[in-house]
Protein backbone atom coordinates (compact mmCIF):
# COMPACT_ATOMS: atom_id res chain seq x y z
CA UNK A 1 0.00 0.00 0.00
CA UNK A 2 2.85 2.38 0.86
CA UNK A 3 4.45 1.73 -2.52
CA UNK A 4 1.14 2.31 -4.29
CA UNK A 5 0.54 5.62 -2.54
CA UNK A 6 4.12 6.66 -3.22
CA UNK A 7 3.65 5.87 -6.90
CA UNK A 8 0.52 8.02 -6.99
CA UNK A 9 2.43 10.84 -5.29
CA UNK A 10 5.32 10.66 -7.75
CA UNK A 11 2.96 10.74 -10.72
CA UNK A 12 1.22 13.79 -9.30
CA UNK A 13 4.50 15.57 -8.65
CA UNK A 14 5.75 14.91 -12.17
CA UNK A 15 2.54 16.37 -13.58
CA UNK A 16 2.23 19.26 -11.09
CA UNK A 17 3.71 21.68 -13.59
CA UNK A 18 0.43 22.28 -15.47
CA UNK A 19 -1.74 19.23 -14.88
CA UNK A 20 -5.09 20.92 -14.18
CA UNK A 21 -7.07 24.05 -15.01
CA UNK A 22 -4.71 27.03 -14.51
CA UNK A 23 -1.72 24.91 -13.57
CA UNK A 24 -0.31 24.33 -10.06
CA UNK A 25 -3.32 24.22 -7.73
CA UNK A 26 -5.19 26.60 -10.02
CA UNK A 27 -2.75 29.48 -9.43
CA UNK A 28 -2.14 30.38 -13.07
CA UNK A 29 1.57 30.87 -12.30
CA UNK A 30 4.44 28.85 -13.80
CA UNK A 31 8.02 28.68 -12.57
CA UNK A 32 11.12 28.97 -14.70
CA UNK A 33 12.44 31.51 -17.16
CA UNK A 34 12.71 32.01 -20.92
CA UNK A 35 9.03 32.65 -21.64
CA UNK A 36 8.41 34.78 -24.75
CA UNK A 37 7.75 38.51 -24.76
CA UNK A 38 6.04 38.20 -28.13
CA UNK A 39 4.63 35.47 -30.34
CA UNK A 40 6.97 35.71 -33.29
CA UNK A 41 8.39 32.22 -32.72
CA UNK A 42 5.73 29.64 -33.51
CA UNK A 43 7.01 26.16 -32.69
CA UNK A 44 3.99 24.33 -34.08
CA UNK A 45 0.28 24.59 -34.83
CA UNK A 46 -2.20 21.69 -34.77
CA UNK A 47 -5.87 21.54 -35.68
CA UNK A 48 -8.27 20.73 -32.83
CA UNK A 49 -11.95 19.90 -32.66
CA UNK A 50 -14.32 22.57 -31.28
CA UNK A 51 -14.20 23.16 -27.55
CA UNK A 52 -13.42 25.65 -24.81
CA UNK A 53 -11.49 23.53 -22.32
CA UNK A 54 -7.97 24.63 -21.46
CA UNK A 55 -4.96 22.44 -22.29
CA UNK A 56 -3.31 20.39 -19.54
CA UNK A 57 0.18 18.96 -19.81
CA UNK A 58 2.32 15.99 -18.92
CA UNK A 59 6.01 15.61 -19.66
CA UNK A 60 5.20 14.21 -23.12
CA UNK A 61 1.54 14.94 -23.83
CA UNK A 62 -1.15 17.62 -24.04
CA UNK A 63 -4.78 16.76 -23.33
CA UNK A 64 -7.91 18.62 -24.47
CA UNK A 65 -11.62 17.91 -24.54
CA UNK A 66 -13.86 18.75 -27.50
CA UNK A 67 -17.38 18.32 -28.85
CA UNK A 68 -18.55 17.67 -32.40
CA UNK A 69 -21.38 15.74 -34.06
CA UNK A 70 -22.90 14.72 -30.73
CA UNK A 71 -19.60 13.17 -29.63
CA UNK A 72 -17.61 14.21 -26.56
CA UNK A 73 -13.93 13.90 -27.46
CA UNK A 74 -10.71 13.60 -25.55
CA UNK A 75 -7.68 14.49 -27.69
CA UNK A 76 -4.03 13.76 -26.97
CA UNK A 77 -1.18 15.62 -28.69
CA UNK A 78 2.54 15.05 -28.57
CA UNK A 79 4.03 17.93 -26.63
CA UNK A 80 7.23 18.35 -28.64
CA UNK A 81 5.75 18.23 -32.13
CA UNK A 82 2.04 18.99 -31.67
CA UNK A 83 1.14 15.79 -33.51
CA UNK A 84 -2.31 14.37 -32.73
CA UNK A 85 -1.53 10.97 -31.21
CA UNK A 86 -5.08 9.81 -30.57
CA UNK A 87 -8.64 10.89 -29.93
CA UNK A 88 -11.47 8.99 -28.28
CA UNK A 89 -15.10 9.83 -27.70
CA UNK A 90 -18.23 8.99 -25.76
CA UNK A 91 -21.69 9.80 -27.07
CA UNK A 92 -23.42 12.80 -25.57
CA UNK A 93 -26.32 11.35 -23.59
CA UNK A 94 -28.41 14.49 -23.07
CA UNK A 95 -28.74 18.16 -23.97
CA UNK A 96 -29.28 20.72 -21.24
CA UNK A 97 -30.33 24.31 -21.90
CA UNK A 98 -27.57 26.44 -20.39
CA UNK A 99 -25.78 29.72 -20.95
CA UNK A 100 -24.48 30.08 -24.51
CA UNK A 101 -20.90 30.46 -23.22
CA UNK A 102 -21.09 27.09 -21.45
CA UNK A 103 -19.87 24.64 -24.08
CA UNK A 104 -20.28 20.82 -23.79
CA UNK A 105 -16.45 20.71 -23.69
CA UNK A 106 -15.83 23.75 -21.49
CA UNK A 107 -14.43 21.94 -18.44
CA UNK A 108 -10.70 21.21 -18.44
CA UNK A 109 -9.28 17.70 -17.95
CA UNK A 110 -6.83 16.78 -15.20
CA UNK A 111 -3.88 14.39 -15.51
CA UNK A 112 -1.70 12.48 -13.05
CA UNK A 113 1.27 12.69 -15.42
CA UNK A 114 0.22 9.58 -17.32
CA UNK A 115 -3.54 9.01 -17.38
CA UNK A 116 -6.13 11.69 -18.11
CA UNK A 117 -9.49 12.26 -16.38
CA UNK A 118 -12.21 14.17 -18.19
CA UNK A 119 -15.57 15.36 -16.89
CA UNK A 120 -18.35 16.10 -19.37
CA UNK A 121 -21.50 17.60 -17.87
CA UNK A 122 -23.53 15.84 -20.58
CA UNK A 123 -22.09 12.41 -19.75
CA UNK A 124 -19.94 12.06 -16.62
CA UNK A 125 -16.35 11.05 -15.88
CA UNK A 126 -14.07 9.23 -18.33
CA UNK A 127 -10.44 8.15 -17.97
CA UNK A 128 -7.93 7.15 -20.65
CA UNK A 129 -4.35 5.96 -20.45
CA UNK A 130 -1.49 7.84 -22.12
CA UNK A 131 -1.82 5.54 -25.11
CA UNK A 132 -5.56 6.18 -25.48
CA UNK A 133 -6.88 2.99 -23.88
CA UNK A 134 -10.22 3.49 -22.14
CA UNK A 135 -9.59 2.80 -18.45
CA UNK A 136 -13.12 3.39 -17.13
CA UNK A 137 -16.34 5.36 -17.56
CA UNK A 138 -18.62 6.65 -14.80
CA UNK A 139 -21.88 8.16 -16.10
CA UNK A 140 -23.26 10.97 -13.90
CA UNK A 141 -26.16 13.40 -13.93
CA UNK A 142 -28.34 14.85 -15.27
CA UNK A 143 -27.53 18.16 -13.55
CA UNK A 144 -29.63 21.18 -12.65
CA UNK A 145 -27.29 24.17 -12.80
CA UNK A 146 -29.04 27.12 -14.45
CA UNK A 147 -26.01 28.21 -16.47
CA UNK A 148 -24.37 24.79 -16.74
CA UNK A 149 -21.63 23.33 -14.54
CA UNK A 150 -18.28 25.13 -14.47
CA UNK A 151 -15.99 23.35 -12.00
CA UNK A 152 -13.21 21.25 -13.51
CA UNK A 153 -12.04 18.09 -11.70
CA UNK A 154 -8.96 18.04 -9.47
CA UNK A 155 -6.76 15.28 -8.07
CA UNK A 156 -5.83 14.45 -4.49
CA UNK A 157 -3.83 11.31 -3.86
CA UNK A 158 -5.62 8.41 -5.52
CA UNK A 159 -8.89 10.34 -5.90
CA UNK A 160 -10.54 12.47 -8.58
CA UNK A 161 -12.64 15.14 -6.88
CA UNK A 162 -15.71 16.78 -8.43
CA UNK A 163 -17.76 19.68 -7.08
CA UNK A 164 -21.36 19.64 -8.31
CA UNK A 165 -23.09 22.82 -7.12
CA UNK A 166 -26.56 23.01 -8.65
CA UNK A 167 -30.18 23.85 -7.92
CA UNK A 168 -31.13 20.37 -6.71
CA UNK A 169 -28.96 17.98 -4.70
CA UNK A 170 -25.57 19.68 -4.72
CA UNK A 171 -22.69 17.45 -3.67
CA UNK A 172 -18.94 16.95 -3.66
CA UNK A 173 -17.59 13.51 -4.48
CA UNK A 174 -14.34 11.61 -4.82
CA UNK A 175 -13.80 8.84 -7.37
CA UNK A 176 -11.10 6.18 -7.36
CA UNK A 177 -8.45 7.02 -9.96
CA UNK A 178 -7.97 3.31 -10.69
CA UNK A 179 -11.54 2.30 -11.55
CA UNK A 180 -13.86 5.35 -11.33
CA UNK A 181 -15.83 4.00 -8.38
CA UNK A 182 -17.19 6.48 -5.84
CA UNK A 183 -15.00 6.64 -2.73
CA UNK A 184 -17.25 9.15 -0.98
CA UNK A 185 -20.09 11.54 -1.78
CA UNK A 186 -21.28 14.32 0.54
CA UNK A 187 -24.36 16.58 0.10
CA UNK A 188 -23.84 20.36 0.05
CA UNK A 189 -26.09 23.34 0.67
CA UNK A 190 -24.36 25.49 -1.96
CA UNK A 191 -26.18 26.02 -5.25
CA UNK A 192 -25.34 27.30 -8.73
CA UNK A 193 -21.61 28.01 -8.46
CA UNK A 194 -18.92 27.56 -11.10
CA UNK A 195 -15.42 27.88 -9.64
CA UNK A 196 -13.01 24.93 -9.57
CA UNK A 197 -11.90 23.70 -6.13
CA UNK A 198 -8.44 23.97 -4.55
CA UNK A 199 -6.39 21.51 -2.52
CA UNK A 200 -5.13 22.84 0.81
CA UNK A 201 -3.30 20.29 2.92
CA UNK A 202 -5.75 17.48 3.69
CA UNK A 203 -8.77 19.49 2.54
CA UNK A 204 -10.47 20.48 -0.67
CA UNK A 205 -11.54 24.14 -0.57
CA UNK A 206 -14.62 25.44 -2.38
CA UNK A 207 -15.92 28.97 -2.83
CA UNK A 208 -19.58 28.95 -3.74
CA UNK A 209 -22.80 30.88 -3.18
CA UNK A 210 -22.56 32.68 0.13
CA UNK A 211 -19.84 30.59 1.76
CA UNK A 212 -16.38 29.06 1.78
CA UNK A 213 -16.43 25.32 2.37
CA UNK A 214 -13.81 22.71 3.13
CA UNK A 215 -14.03 18.92 3.04
CA UNK A 216 -11.45 16.32 4.02
CA UNK A 217 -10.04 14.71 0.88
CA UNK A 218 -9.94 11.35 2.64
CA UNK A 219 -13.61 11.11 3.62
CA UNK A 220 -15.50 14.18 2.36
CA UNK A 221 -16.28 15.24 5.93
CA UNK A 222 -17.10 18.94 6.04
CA UNK A 223 -14.58 20.77 8.22
CA UNK A 224 -15.35 24.42 7.42
CA UNK A 225 -18.35 26.59 6.61
CA UNK A 226 -17.52 30.29 6.45
CA UNK A 227 -20.50 32.50 5.49
CA UNK A 228 -20.74 36.12 4.36
CA UNK A 229 -19.74 35.75 0.71
CA UNK A 230 -21.45 37.21 -2.36
CA UNK A 231 -24.36 35.12 -3.67
CA UNK A 232 -22.90 34.67 -7.16
CA UNK A 233 -19.41 33.19 -7.52
CA UNK A 234 -18.45 32.65 -11.14
CA UNK A 235 -14.64 32.68 -11.25
CA UNK A 236 -12.38 30.12 -9.57
CA UNK A 237 -10.65 31.13 -6.32
CA UNK A 238 -6.89 31.16 -5.76
CA UNK A 239 -4.86 30.43 -2.65
CA UNK A 240 -1.43 31.59 -1.51
CA UNK A 241 -0.20 29.77 1.56
CA UNK A 242 -3.11 30.08 3.99
CA UNK A 243 -4.77 33.04 2.29
CA UNK A 244 -7.72 32.54 -0.02
CA UNK A 245 -8.69 35.19 -2.60
CA UNK A 246 -11.96 35.34 -4.52
CA UNK A 247 -14.65 37.70 -5.76
CA UNK A 248 -18.33 37.59 -6.53
CA UNK A 249 -21.36 39.75 -6.91
CA UNK A 250 -24.91 40.34 -5.80
CA UNK A 251 -27.69 42.85 -6.35
CA UNK A 252 -28.09 45.85 -4.08
CA UNK A 253 -31.77 46.08 -4.95
CA UNK A 254 -34.10 43.64 -6.71
CA UNK A 255 -35.03 44.20 -10.32
CA UNK A 256 -38.81 44.80 -10.42
CA UNK A 257 -40.86 42.23 -12.30
CA UNK A 258 -42.88 45.05 -13.85
CA UNK A 259 -39.90 46.21 -15.89
CA UNK A 260 -39.34 42.72 -17.28
CA UNK A 261 -43.05 42.41 -18.11
CA UNK A 262 -42.99 45.72 -19.96
CA UNK A 263 -40.18 44.41 -22.11
CA UNK A 264 -41.26 40.81 -22.75
CA UNK A 265 -44.96 40.27 -21.93
CA UNK A 266 -46.38 40.23 -25.45
CA UNK A 267 -49.89 39.03 -24.57
CA UNK A 268 -50.14 41.26 -21.46
CA UNK A 269 -51.30 38.46 -19.16
CA UNK A 270 -49.01 39.48 -16.30
CA UNK A 271 -46.65 36.51 -16.57
CA UNK A 272 -43.89 35.31 -18.91
CA UNK A 273 -43.94 32.16 -21.00
CA UNK A 274 -40.97 30.47 -22.72
CA UNK A 275 -41.94 31.86 -26.12
CA UNK A 276 -41.83 35.36 -24.62
CA UNK A 277 -38.51 35.24 -22.75
CA UNK A 278 -36.78 32.96 -25.28
CA UNK A 279 -33.06 32.51 -24.57
CA UNK A 280 -32.91 34.98 -21.67
CA UNK A 281 -30.90 32.76 -19.31
CA UNK A 282 -31.90 34.40 -16.03
CA UNK A 283 -35.64 34.37 -16.75
CA UNK A 284 -35.44 30.84 -18.15
CA UNK A 285 -33.81 29.70 -14.91
CA UNK A 286 -36.67 31.20 -12.88
CA UNK A 287 -39.25 29.38 -14.98
CA UNK A 288 -37.37 26.09 -14.85
CA UNK A 289 -36.39 25.96 -11.18
CA UNK A 290 -38.73 28.21 -9.15
CA UNK A 291 -42.29 27.63 -7.97
CA UNK A 292 -44.04 24.81 -9.81
CA UNK A 293 -41.29 24.69 -12.48
CA UNK A 294 -43.74 24.76 -15.37
CA UNK A 295 -41.68 27.27 -17.37
CA UNK A 296 -44.14 30.11 -16.72
CA UNK A 297 -42.61 32.97 -14.71
CA UNK A 298 -44.92 34.66 -12.24
CA UNK A 299 -44.25 37.67 -10.02
CA UNK A 300 -43.95 35.45 -6.95
CA UNK A 301 -41.36 33.21 -8.61
CA UNK A 302 -39.46 36.22 -9.95
CA UNK A 303 -39.34 37.87 -6.53
CA UNK A 304 -38.13 34.64 -4.89
CA UNK A 305 -35.20 34.47 -7.29
CA UNK A 306 -34.45 38.17 -6.82
CA UNK A 307 -34.15 37.70 -3.06
CA UNK A 308 -31.51 35.05 -3.63
CA UNK A 309 -29.36 37.45 -5.66
CA UNK A 310 -29.23 40.22 -3.04
CA UNK A 311 -25.82 40.60 -1.46
CA UNK A 312 -22.25 41.80 -1.52
CA UNK A 313 -20.33 42.92 -4.59
CA UNK A 314 -16.60 42.66 -4.21
CA UNK A 315 -13.21 41.08 -3.76
CA UNK A 316 -12.25 39.32 -0.52
CA UNK A 317 -9.25 37.76 1.22
CA UNK A 318 -9.80 35.09 3.89
CA UNK A 319 -7.18 33.54 6.16
CA UNK A 320 -7.42 29.80 6.85
CA UNK A 321 -6.06 28.27 10.04
CA UNK A 322 -6.31 24.95 11.94
CA UNK A 323 -9.45 24.46 14.00
CA UNK A 324 -9.87 23.18 17.54
CA UNK A 325 -10.29 19.56 16.44
CA UNK A 326 -7.92 17.59 14.18
CA UNK A 327 -8.67 18.21 10.52
CA UNK A 328 -11.00 21.14 11.16
CA UNK A 329 -10.35 24.57 9.71
CA UNK A 330 -11.20 28.09 10.79
CA UNK A 331 -11.44 31.16 8.59
CA UNK A 332 -11.07 34.87 9.21
CA UNK A 333 -11.79 37.70 6.81
CA UNK A 334 -8.66 39.79 6.22
CA UNK A 335 -10.13 42.46 3.97
CA UNK A 336 -12.73 43.16 1.36
CA UNK A 337 -12.94 45.61 -1.52
CA UNK A 338 -16.60 46.40 -2.11
CA UNK A 339 -16.97 47.36 -5.73
CA UNK A 340 -18.83 45.76 -8.60
CA UNK A 341 -17.35 42.52 -9.86
CA UNK A 342 -20.50 41.62 -11.79
CA UNK A 343 -20.36 39.21 -14.72
CA UNK A 344 -16.59 38.70 -14.59
CA UNK A 345 -15.58 35.22 -15.75
CA UNK A 346 -11.73 35.18 -15.57
CA UNK A 347 -10.15 34.15 -12.28
CA UNK A 348 -7.84 36.37 -10.30
CA UNK A 349 -4.08 36.22 -10.77
CA UNK A 350 -1.72 36.73 -7.83
CA UNK A 351 1.79 37.56 -8.96
CA UNK A 352 4.61 39.15 -6.95
CA UNK A 353 2.25 40.42 -4.26
CA UNK A 354 -0.21 41.99 -6.70
CA UNK A 355 -3.71 40.75 -7.56
CA UNK A 356 -4.83 41.19 -11.17
CA UNK A 357 -8.46 41.16 -12.31
CA UNK A 358 -9.61 41.57 -15.92
CA UNK A 359 -13.16 42.11 -17.13
CA UNK A 360 -15.04 42.67 -20.37
CA UNK A 361 -13.93 45.70 -22.30
CA UNK A 362 -10.31 44.95 -21.52
CA UNK A 363 -10.35 46.70 -18.14
CA UNK A 364 -7.53 45.55 -15.87
CA UNK A 365 -7.36 46.31 -12.15
CA UNK A 366 -4.48 45.70 -9.75
CA UNK A 367 -4.72 45.38 -5.96
CA UNK A 368 -2.23 45.10 -3.15
CA UNK A 369 -2.68 41.49 -2.03
CA UNK A 370 -1.78 42.20 1.60
CA UNK A 371 -4.39 44.93 2.11
CA UNK A 372 -6.84 44.92 -0.80
CA UNK A 373 -5.88 48.48 -1.71
CA UNK A 374 -6.75 49.35 -5.31
CA UNK A 375 -3.53 50.24 -7.08
CA UNK A 376 -4.64 50.94 -10.64
CA UNK A 377 -7.57 50.47 -13.02
CA UNK A 378 -7.39 51.09 -16.73
CA UNK A 379 -7.90 49.74 -20.20
CA UNK A 380 -5.16 47.31 -21.15
CA UNK A 381 -5.04 48.40 -24.76
CA UNK A 382 -7.36 50.20 -27.12
CA UNK A 383 -6.98 47.24 -29.47
CA UNK A 384 -7.94 44.61 -26.88
CA UNK A 385 -11.47 45.41 -25.80
CA UNK A 386 -14.30 42.89 -26.15
CA UNK A 387 -15.20 39.97 -23.90
CA UNK A 388 -12.81 38.04 -21.66
CA UNK A 389 -13.41 34.39 -20.73
CA UNK A 390 -9.83 33.08 -20.47
CA UNK A 391 -8.10 33.72 -17.15
CA UNK A 392 -4.75 35.54 -16.92
CA UNK A 393 -1.60 33.48 -16.33
CA UNK A 394 1.96 34.54 -15.51
CA UNK A 395 5.60 33.49 -15.60
CA UNK A 396 9.04 35.08 -15.81
CA UNK A 397 7.81 38.61 -15.08
CA UNK A 398 5.17 38.44 -17.81
CA UNK A 399 1.38 38.16 -17.79
CA UNK A 400 -0.49 36.48 -20.64
CA UNK A 401 -4.05 37.52 -21.46
CA UNK A 402 -6.43 36.41 -24.21
CA UNK A 403 -9.85 37.76 -25.17
CA UNK A 404 -12.83 36.33 -27.00
CA UNK A 405 -11.98 38.33 -30.13
CA UNK A 406 -8.78 36.33 -30.53
CA UNK A 407 -6.27 38.89 -29.24
CA UNK A 408 -3.39 37.51 -27.19
CA UNK A 409 -1.37 39.98 -25.13
CA UNK A 410 1.86 39.88 -23.17
CA UNK A 411 2.17 42.36 -20.31
CA UNK A 412 5.25 43.23 -18.31
CA UNK A 413 4.36 42.84 -14.65
CA UNK A 414 5.69 45.96 -12.94
CA UNK A 415 4.12 45.92 -9.52
CA UNK A 416 1.01 48.08 -9.48
CA UNK A 417 1.54 49.07 -13.10
CA UNK A 418 1.81 47.12 -16.32
CA UNK A 419 3.17 47.58 -19.81
CA UNK A 420 1.94 45.93 -23.01
CA UNK A 421 4.94 44.19 -24.55
CA UNK A 422 3.18 42.69 -27.56
CA UNK A 423 -0.17 41.72 -29.07
CA UNK A 424 -0.97 38.90 -31.46
CA UNK A 425 -4.23 38.74 -33.36
CA UNK A 426 -5.86 35.48 -34.36
CA UNK A 427 -8.72 35.23 -36.82
CA UNK A 428 -10.84 33.25 -34.37
CA UNK A 429 -11.99 33.51 -30.76
CA UNK A 430 -10.10 32.39 -27.66
CA UNK A 431 -12.03 31.11 -24.64
CA UNK A 432 -9.46 28.68 -23.19
CA UNK A 433 -6.85 29.73 -20.66
CA UNK A 434 -3.27 29.40 -21.97
CA UNK A 435 -0.92 26.84 -20.42
CA UNK A 436 2.66 27.73 -19.48
CA UNK A 437 5.60 25.36 -19.13
CA UNK A 438 9.38 25.36 -19.59
CA UNK A 439 9.48 28.59 -21.56
CA UNK A 440 6.57 27.74 -23.88
CA UNK A 441 3.05 29.14 -24.11
CA UNK A 442 0.28 26.79 -25.29
CA UNK A 443 -2.77 28.56 -26.72
CA UNK A 444 -6.05 27.02 -27.80
CA UNK A 445 -8.22 28.97 -30.23
CA UNK A 446 -11.51 27.99 -31.82
CA UNK A 447 -9.88 25.56 -34.26
CA UNK A 448 -6.22 25.13 -33.36
CA UNK A 449 -3.64 24.53 -30.64
CA UNK A 450 -0.42 26.59 -30.78
CA UNK A 451 2.91 26.37 -29.07
CA UNK A 452 5.01 29.54 -28.87
CA UNK A 453 8.58 29.82 -27.63
CA UNK A 454 11.18 32.52 -27.13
Amino acid sequence: MVRLLLAFGLLTLSAEEWNRFRGPNGSGVASGRGFPSDFSKLLWRSAVRPGKSSPVLTEKHIFLSAYEDNKLYTQCFERNSGKLLWERFVEKTRSETVNALNHPAALSPVTDGDNVYVFFKDYGLVSYSASGTLRWKTPLGPFTNVMGLGASPVLSGDRVILTIDQVDDSYIAAFDRRNGEIRWKVPRQEVDAWGSPLIHGNSVITVSRGQVGAHLTSSGKRVLTFPGLPPTIVASPIIDGDTLYFFGYGSEAPSPFASRLAKLDKNKDGQLSPDEYGDDAFTRGVGKYKGNRDGIVTKEEWDEKQRETLGLNGLMAVKLSPGAKPGELMAKELWRYEKSFSYIVPALLLYDGVLYSVKNGGILSTFEAATGKLLKTGRISSSATGGYSASPVAADGKIYLANEDGKLLVLKASGADWEVLSTKEFDEPIHATPALSQGSVYVRTGTALYRFGS
